[in-house]
């Protein structure tokens, strides 16, 4: 099953995070649609503490480390 434009934007939001720090984002109301809807996605699914951003909640951090994860393994060099 492919990773629909939506999932991959939300994800994208998601890197955009520190897992290692307590440090928020804020997507401004000038940011692609996409990334807004993405953003607004992430807090009614109980991820992060504001709908333009804020925090990871403890879930959302969970999701971060997998998406972290995902995007090292996908990007590495292969010997």
């Amino acid at each position: 099953m492919p990773f629909k434009p939506d999932l991959v934007d939300e994800l994208n939001i998601l890197l955009k995070f520190n897992a290692g720090s307590q440090e928020g984002i804020k997507v401004h109301h000038t940011a692609a649609p996409d990334l807004i809807n993405a953003t607004q996605r992430l807090f009614d699914k109980g991820m992060i503490t504001q709908d333009d951003g804020g925090y990871l909640t403890e879930r959302g951090h969970e999701a971060v480390l997998h998406a972290q994860t995902l995007h090292t393994v996908l990007t590495a060099e292969t010997k």
